[in-house]
């Protein structure tokens, strides 16, 4: 199961209503985090979610709203005497930011830190999804937009139709979830779709950061689950958008429309909507 929380969805400024950005994804017991604004383990804590469980932190960009919950995070971490390491990903000056809030901020790390920087295309893979990303426009700032892709599931496997063929139950059910076919004592050969479903697709969900509408976007966006694209401004405010590289909520449905993704979220909410229902109908 994968569980998306938004933790933070306004823009530059919080609000009452309102963290600023950091959106993490759960997948079984791992949690990834995308963007870290300020007050963002305590978000975490609101939704009852453990920051022991952050594996992996992904920043879009070095603008203050996205990456100032990274000094109490890594001292929190610290502080509860973690032990496994820490990957954090983004801008390849994000390393050179890190490493002066340690040296300034005078805290030690409990574990190892590791901080990639990115480029496009596939920038991590585990055995069961992978990570990819794009530059985004959003001005002269190094912006990157990431996309989380499961690999295929193996289809479920069905007990009672490998007893009722005879397969015993042990070893050879595991070979048989693999995708192995399997000799029984008498010669008879199981082949694997004999007692497991096709293979399920993998889920995509892609994260924009801050940009304004780009092709690079629209091209990781492709038939993505979900699509979290930041919506700054309505549609009156295109101008505005315009000038400080950020996107309109029509813009982002347009994204959302030629890369024919399944679901469309709208963030990075600019703090003079008190309501996004606006933005949401403009969208629609």
């Amino acid at each position: 199961m994968i569980k998306i929380v938004f933790l933070g969805t306004s823009g530059s400024v919080p609000t009452p209503e309102r963290n600023l950005p950091a959106i993490a994804l759960a997948r079984g017991r791992e949690i990834v985090l995308f963007d870290c604004a300020e007050g963002t383990q305590r978000q975490m804590l609101k939704a009852k979610m453990s920051v022991a469980r952050i594996s992996k932190i992904f920043i879009s960009h070095l603008h203050g709203d996205h990456v100032m919950g990274l000094p109490g995070l890594l001292q929190t971490l610290s502080l509860m005497e973690r032990e496994t390491p820490l990957h954090v990903y983004g801008p390849p000056s994000l390393a050179e930011f890190i490493r002066a809030l340690i040296e300034n901020l005078e805290f030690g790390l409990s574990f190892d830190l590791y901080v990639h920087p990115v480029h496009p295309g596939v920038i991590c893979e585990s055995p069961y999804y992978y990570v990819k990303c794009c530059r985004v426009n959003h001005g002269s700032i190094d912006a990157y937009a990431y996309s989380f892709e499961e690999k295929p599931r193996p289809g479920k496997f069905h007990p009672e139709k490998a007893i009722e063929l005879g397969v015993p139950m042990g070893p050879l059910w595991k070979r048989l979830q693999l995708g192995e076919p399997v000799t029984l004592k008498n010669g008879r050969v199981i082949k694997p779709e004999a007692v497991v479903d096709p293979p399920q697709s993998g889920r995509k969900i892609v994260y924009s950061g801050d940009t304004t509408p780009c092709q690079h976007l629209l091209e990781l966006s492709k038939s993505a689950d979900v699509l979290i694209h930041e919506s700054t401004f309505d549609h009156t405010l295109e101008k505005k958008a315009i000038e400080t590289k950020h996107s309109t909520s029509v813009q982002a449905a347009h994204i959302a429309h030629e890369a024919e993704v399944k679901l469309l979220v709208l963030t990075h909410i600019s703090s003079r909507y008190s309501n996004a229902d606006l933005l949401l109908q403009q969208a629609k």
